[in-house]
């Protein structure tokens, strides 16, 4: 196959992959920027559905997109703080806390979803300028290089044209690496995650930095929501989240807790995922047509042979998981 045929295969996959990838982005950064901090987040599924939920209603109720983006900001980062005071204020169980934020998103979005709408705990469906839709960043470069064939269509499928939140979620990688390898604030919360007992007695408080990271945290997973329901969907579907929470985390451990290394792994999920869908309902060679359920359950198994098998030895933040106290 000549180069130009190959990247007209490759370009729809890679720009697919790329959108995929960013509510695993968005989310696999939240719970790095808490992890850093010593504070477990198992919770990213259920922030994220909360946010998926308000989002679309705020969408819809007020018809804005950005209506939509801060009401599933505010609500993420309102499951976020009620994870930082069962945690950080009262030294609870961050396990648990985080799995007490997943049943309860999960129950009272279709609660709240039926109660109001009536659709099954769906909510209405968004018209197009409800939405963040694609973005026009031709700037004649994909007429420059070709728009249908080889470096043009990569141009126009894999760059150009995505929706803001998708090069938000971008833009948020360089800016996590930054604050939190180049900053004082960001030396102050790693060490944090590292040795709390150090930063309490520089006179730093620990409580104080690991909130900032819980809302840090809530603000990510209140962006990963609303692009699924306001910019990937035309609204919020229970349960829309799909687990996406939980492959982040995955996808956090793979990383090894750094931001470049997050997102080349989001990006090599969502390809997965891309490439599972595309393969959907296409005869392979020898095989013949595989059932549905295989593919949609192929990016879940590659993602635990992916940690049992490549990821070598990788060593959370010293004081990841456990409750400070000031010592006396």
């Amino acid at each position: 196959m000549d180069p130009t045929g190959f990247l007209d295969l490759a370009a729809p996959v890679l720009g697919s992959g790329l959108r995929l990838a960013v509510p695993l982005l968005f989310a696999c950064l939240a719970g790095l920027w808490s992890e850093r901090s010593g504070v477990v987040d198992i919770g990213l599924e259920g922030k994220m559905l909360a946010a998926a939920f308000a989002s679309g209603a705020a969408a819809a109720q007020f018809h804005s997109p950005w209506a939509g983006l801060l009401a599933g900001i505010l609500v993420s980062i309102g499951f976020a703080l009620i994870h930082g005071f069962a945690s950080i204020t009262q030294r609870g169980n961050q396990i648990v806390s985080g799995v007490a934020i997943n049943f309860l998103a999960a129950g009272l979005t279709v609660l709240l979803g039926q109660v109001w709408y009536g659709q099954g705990g769906r909510t209405p469906q968004l018209e197009a300028s409800e939405r963040f839709l694609g973005i026009d960043l031709d700037l004649g470069i994909g007429r420059a290089l070709g728009e249908s064939h080889g470096l043009g269509r990569v141009w126009s499928e894999v760059i150009a044209g995505h929706n803001l939140l998708v090069y938000l979620s971008l833009a948020a990688v360089p800016a996590t690496w930054w604050i939190l390898w180049r900053t004082r604030f960001g030396l102050r919360l790693r060490a944090v995650g590292d040795n709390p007992h150090a930063v309490d007695t520089a006179g730093v408080s620990v409580a104080g930095l690991r909130y900032r990271a819980v809302i840090v945290c809530g603000a990510l997973c209140g962006c990963a929501g609303t692009y699924l329901a306001v910019a990937q969907s035309a609204g919020f579907v229970r349960d829309m989240t799909a687990g996406k929470g939980f492959i982040a985390l995955a996808a956090l451990v793979f990383a090894k807790w750094k931001p470049f290394n997050a997102l080349g792994a989001c990006l090599l999920f969502g390809l997965l995922d891309a490439m599972a869908i595309r393969l959907q309902g296409t005869p392979l060679p020898g095989i013949g047509t595989v059932p549905v359920q295989v593919f949609q359950a192929l990016p879940y198994a590659l993602t635990v042979i992916l940690l049992a098998g490549f990821i070598g030895r990788s060593i959370p933040p010293k004081a990841s998981g456990i409750p400070y106290t000031k010592d006396r």
